[in-house]
């Protein structure tokens, strides 16, 4: 009979094998989930019953307002598939079973992923897995497969989620009290819970690399093997929301904020290859650097279109405060062999040959960005447009394209952009255009700490 002690190392689950673990009374409950538009996993437990009944195959209910959401899931205007006047109707969360896994770090629990419809099946367009999925199939189409891996950096906080919420996330208490980069003393410190984090991880079917210190207080990056793009992308949902849902059991409070304070910020470093159906290494080649003609048009298109698709890479106000000059964020828009101070930083070699985008921070929807690169890279193939030369040495003092500084800067680049457009249609463009356009007007009307300190008593 299948057990919670055999499946626990795979973590990932058959359709049977959950029957059989709710039939032992080890599974009660599967949460069938999806990524918003802000990256969030949400949807809802169901009993391990009847999604065995009746949920593994029709799916279930939610109402569509969850894609027309701001962050604090106020329903706003301007979406065109989900208003007051359209009733805020439902559409359906379609379980992708090879998505199903077990949650180690939640008691008799599975979680599946899903695929978002319209109750006559029909795919939501602007669901950010739809997005990326369109854009595999249109690398599918030329007999290539992408392959990802995601670099997510967070800070971890003494306070927990609930108290720092009381305190207006102002005086916390960073984990470590300095620079952590690599270091291993202070580290120990957080490993209980870095610990759990990275069991319980590979416990739900991931392949855990390792943790390292990072420069800021608190500052950690737990990594993951690469594996093709949508199960990284998924993976990456449930990590995200894992490890905080795990620091709350600890007692503590993890970010994944691109900027939460003046020092480094948190990023999300995107490694994305593309390889034949048979795994052929279609970006090496004979050329200059070892790359193939391919390789080269696809880095190409990447820096052709990074600017006009930064609203995928760095959808927040907040996201923007992250490119500092010196910070390890980057600021150019350049390509380099092993060069973090360039935006795209190719490593690796043959089978293993890839480009490293340095543009995304931690609060990134990676289905966006993943689906912005694939889109970008294929702009380059299908124009065969020519790589620029590589640079060498410190691309902050460059006069390359910059990166776009504010969320209004790349929102004006994507509604005008014509790979945007024919990449991922009207429709789409227009929905993250108007999430985008939500978020200003918020941030606009704000009255900040720092406009206090500033005007109370000076001004």
């Amino acid at each position: 009979m299948t057990s919670l002690a055999a499946t626990s190392r795979s973590g990932n689950l058959t359709i049977d094998e959950l029957g059989a673990l709710v039939s032992a009374k080890e599974i009660d409950t599967v949460i069938i989930a999806f990524t918003d538009m802000q990256g969030r996993l949400v949807g809802k437990r169901a009993s391990a019953r009847l999604f065995m009944e009746e949920l593994a195959e029709h799916g279930a209910e939610c109402c569509n307002y969850l894609l027309a959401v701001d962050v604090e899931m106020n329903t706003v205007d301007g979406y065109k598939i989900s208003s007051w006047e359209k009733g805020y109707g439902d559409m359906a969360m379609m379980p992708d079973l090879d998505t199903l896994r077990v949650i180690p770090w939640l008691p008799g629990t599975a979680l599946v992923m899903a695929d978002l419809t319209w109750l006559d099946e029909k795919p939501v367009d602007p669901s950010p897995r739809e997005i990326l999925k369109k854009q595999i199939a249109r690398l599918a189409e030329r007999g290539l497969v992408p392959f990802v891996g995601t670099e997510l950096e967070f800070i971890v906080f003494d306070d927990t989620y609930r108290s720092a919420w009381a305190k207006n996330y102002t005086g916390l208490t960073p984990a470590t009290d300095y620079n952590i980069d690599y270091a291993l003393l202070a580290s120990t410190r957080m490993e209980p819970l870095l610990r759990d984090i990275r069991n319980g991880m590979d416990g739900a079917g991931m392949y855990c690399e390792g943790v390292k210190g990072e420069c800021n207080l608190g500052q950690q990056e737990i990594a993951f093997r690469y594996a093709p793009a949508l199960a990284t992308c998924d993976n990456h949902s449930i990590y995200k929301n894992g490890a905080k849902e795990i620091a709350d059991q600890h007692g503590k409070s993890l970010t994944f904020m691109a900027k939460f304070n003046e020092r480094e910020g948190n990023s999300c470093h995107i490694h994305l290859s593309v390889r034949g159906v048979d795994g052929s290494p279609v970006m090496a080649g004979d050329g200059p650097y070892g790359f193939s003609k391919l390789m080269e048009h696809w880095l190409a298109g990447l820096i052709k279109t990074t600017r006009e698709l930064s609203l995928f890479f760095a959808p927040n106000i907040n996201s923007y405060k992250r490119y500092v000059e010196g910070s390890f964020a980057p600021t150019a828009i350049a390509w380099g062999l092993d060069n973090r101070t360039c935006a795209l930083r190719v490593v690796g070699h043959g089978q293993s040959l890839r480009v490293e985008n340095r543009v995304p921070g931690g609060d990134v929807n990676q289905y966006l960005a993943v689906a912005a690169l694939i889109a970008g890279g294929l702009y380059g193939i299908e124009n065969e447009l020519e790589l620029e030369p590589l640079f060498e040495g410190n691309a902050y003092g460059s006069d390359a394209p910059r990166v776009p500084t504010s969320l209004r800067d790349a929102a004006a680049l994507f509604a005008t952009s014509e790979v945007a457009l024919e990449a991922f249609g009207a429709d789409v463009v227009e929905h993250y255009l108007n999430n985008a356009r939500i978020e200003q007007q918020a941030y606009d009307a704000a009255i900040t700490d720092w406009e206090r300190v500033r005007g109370f008593e000076r001004f």
